[in-house]
């Protein structure tokens, strides 16, 4: 099946880009790894780090690890463990605080994407000042640049979904809005990454079940993503961010990740003990954070910003998290197979690849058939690890649609990713479509 989304050797569009940036840190991978932080930490020469971690997991066997390999190398430790899970604006003012008042050389993070995203986010209110709202784009806030280094952070992965620990973005919890929103900038991204996929082994069922659709998001939306040559060039190179469409690079790792959640994911998530299936998704995770962080996601992730806005009374079972509470990767596939119904019109070869990748029944399918074929794939991997069905489970109606569209149409750097335009009657039909699917 040819694709001929992009072509790096094609001239671009009118007024487009001509070329793509690759960033990415020194990965470490493997069983282990999250004990070698110390010497990691060591050899970038930290002498005194802020460790930032959650409430659920700072006295836990991670923590331990983490605090006695630095110990070991002679690193002073200091902990930090007031973040929100999903984080808010709050728990990175009080990140910021403790980051000023600390002599740092080094940060190191332990945990899932809300600590590694408040890690980078009060790093960068810590090195240049103001309130991290200032730095979220017009008209939420003043589109205040990142201009320069923050503190070099080593970020340690704990679950297999965000792939923050790859990425130069953070997504932070606005609490005057009640809304999630992005800041993006290279300065962001950590100097190593440590993916210790033993780290799942205690991980429940569920949450690898949401964390894992949130890496399938990932992957799918940089597959599916615009090709870089139709977004608009950017003079200084220095200005230039990674969420810069879907590009040769990004496109290795995505379809890596959507091979492996074909292969592995419904067993990861079903049978704890199944060692090798959950190593190759905290694997498969670390690759979509590398191809979402060098082209952006879309429409699946402006949408779930929505859905964890209005959200009212709903907890999900077996996370310690006050009501209301979506985990992200669920928020996230509950309008995956309605929306891409929609997009596959947009490039449907590259729909149909996906599908195909995602392990999909394709055969005898025709372009016109993509958006179909690999929604369907996508609901039966939500039945076969036990998703909500549809907007509807999590509470929501057909009256609330209207408002569903109108918070997350501010998302327009990720809906302007997306490879079909959408305008605000098409985020509603699309909200309208996910409200069950079974």
């Amino acid at each position: 099946m040819g694709c001929q989304h992009h072509d790096p050797y094609q001239d671009s569009t009118a007024g487009g880009a001509r070329s793509f940036t690759v960033a990415m840190p020194r990965l470490s991978f493997g069983r282990g790894v999250l004990d070698e932080l110390g010497e990691r930490a060591s050899w970038r020469g930290f002498t005194r780090v802020a460790l930032f971690t959650d409430p659920h997991l700072v006295d836990g066997p991670l923590v331990a690890r983490a605090t006695r390999s630095l110990a070991a190398e002679g690193i002073a430790v200091t902990v930090f463990s007031d973040i929100r899970v999903e984080p808010d604006d709050n728990s990175v003012t009080l990140g910021a605080e403790f980051l000023t008042g600390g002599s740092f050389d080094g940060l190191v993070s332990v945990g899932g994407g809300s600590v590694m995203d408040t890690a980078k986010a009060a790093a960068a209110v810590a090195a240049h000042g103001g309130h991290i709202v200032e730095y979220f784009a017009a008209p939420v806030g003043a589109g205040k640049a990142i201009r320069g280094p923050v503190l070099p952070h080593i970020a340690c992965a704990t679950t297999a979904g965000t792939g923050s620990e790859c990425t130069s973005i953070s997504v932070i919890r606005v609490n005057a809005l009640d809304c999630k929103f992005v800041i993006a900038s290279p300065y962001l991204l950590p100097v190593d990454a440590i993916v210790d996929p033993s780290c799942l082994d205690s991980l429940p069922n569920h949450a690898l079940a949401s964390t894992g659709f949130d890496l399938c998001c990932h992957a799918l939306e940089c597959w599916t993503a615009r090709p870089f040559q139709t977004h608009a060039a950017v003079a200084d190179p220095r200005a230039r961010q990674l969420i810069q469409g879907s590009n040769p690079f990004s496109d290795l790792a995505a379809r890596e990740a959507m091979e492996i959640v074909s292969r592995y994911f419904v067993r990861g998530v079903n049978d704890a003990s199944d060692h090798e299936a959950r190593d190759k998704l905290m694997w498969a995770a670390s690759l979509a954070g590398i191809a979402f962080g060098n082209s952006g996601t879309h429409l699946p992730h402006a949408m779930s910003y929505g859905v964890t806005h209005l959200m009212k009374d709903i907890t999900t079972e077996g996370y310690p998290v006050p009501s209301p509470f979506v985990p992200h990767g669920i928020s996230v596939i509950v309008n995956a197979p309605s929306i891409f119904r929609f997009t596959a019109e947009g490039a449907p070869e590259r729909h149909l690849e996906a599908a195909h990748f995602l392990g999909a029944d394709d055969s005898g399918a025709a372009p016109d058939d993509a958006g179909e074929v690999l929604s369907t794939r996508l609901i039966e991997l939500m039945r076969a690890t036990n998703m909500p069905n549809g907007l509807t489970a999590l509470g929501f109606s057909e009256a609330q649609v209207g408002a569903l569209t109108e918070s997350s149409i501010r998302q327009g750097r990720a809906i302007a990713n997306a490879p079909r335009e959408a305008n605000a009657v098409d985020v509603e039909n699309m909200y309208t479509g996910a409200l069950s699917y079974w």
